[in-house]
């Protein structure tokens, strides 16, 4: 499963590409807005900076609600460098933006994806990415990992290439999770992946070798 990291904030990015993990990254605006990014030029800028760090796919996601201006953002973002996917929402102009950019070779991510029929439809249109948010999902007392699993049985039965990136994790768990049930992608903060990390008989057990390798050299 790839790992992607969701938020804009270079410090974080640059922590989990150290790690030797990450395969890329999600943005969205309101993740621009919460480390104080505005202004087109800047907002663009910021992205090709994120892609100058990690190596793997960085969603780039359009504003426009309307097919001609997603078009036009997406054909933008999608020039600022080769590893950006243009991200569109799960709307009627968002599948039609999907199709133009798949039949031109523009691999897009098609976002806030709540049900298998419009994971369906995303995959139709030839998304490459298709984002069904589980953690909100689980906000409204539904099985957001259910979702998941509803998508990669519709996908495999079909045969369809495009990747299930769970997007809306909210915890370590999450991860694991989305790993066993399929997912070929999960986006979540830097918390949930370092949380992999954490088990307390690994601190116990490495406490107790450092502990003996003191008194045998003592």
């Amino acid at each position: 499963m790839k790992f992607f990291i969701d938020t804009a904030n270079l410090e974080q990015i640059k922590e989990a590409q150290a790690l030797g993990v990450l395969d890329g990254v999600t943005t969205n605006p309101s993740l621009m807005a919460k480390e104080g990014i505005s202004g087109k030029n800047n907002v663009l800028k910021h992205y090709v900076d994120i892609c100058k760090i990690v190596d793997g796919d960085v969603s780039a996601e359009v504003i426009a609600t309307d097919y001609d201006g997603m078009i036009k953002e997406g054909e933008e973002l999608s020039e600022l460098h080769e590893q950006i996917v243009v991200k569109l929402p799960m709307t009627k102009e968002g599948i039609k933006a999907c199709k133009y950019f798949s039949d031109r070779g523009i691999r897009t991510n098609v976002t806030l994806v709540f049900s298998a029929g419009q994971a369906l439809l995303a995959a139709k249109a030839g998304a490459t990415y298709v984002s069904p948010f589980i953690g909100r999902l689980d906000d409204v007392s539904t099985d957001g990992l259910a979702l998941i699993e509803e998508i990669r049985e519709i996908y495999d039965n079909y045969g369809y290439d495009t990747q299930i990136l769970a997007a809306s994790v909210r915890h370590t768990m999450h991860i694991v999770n989305c790993a066993k049930i399929g997912a070929d992608v999960m986006t979540g903060p830097l918390s949930a992946i370092l949380g992999l990390l954490k088990h307390p008989l690994t601190d116990i057990g490495l406490a107790q070798f450092l502990a003996d390798h003191a008194k045998a050299n003592q």
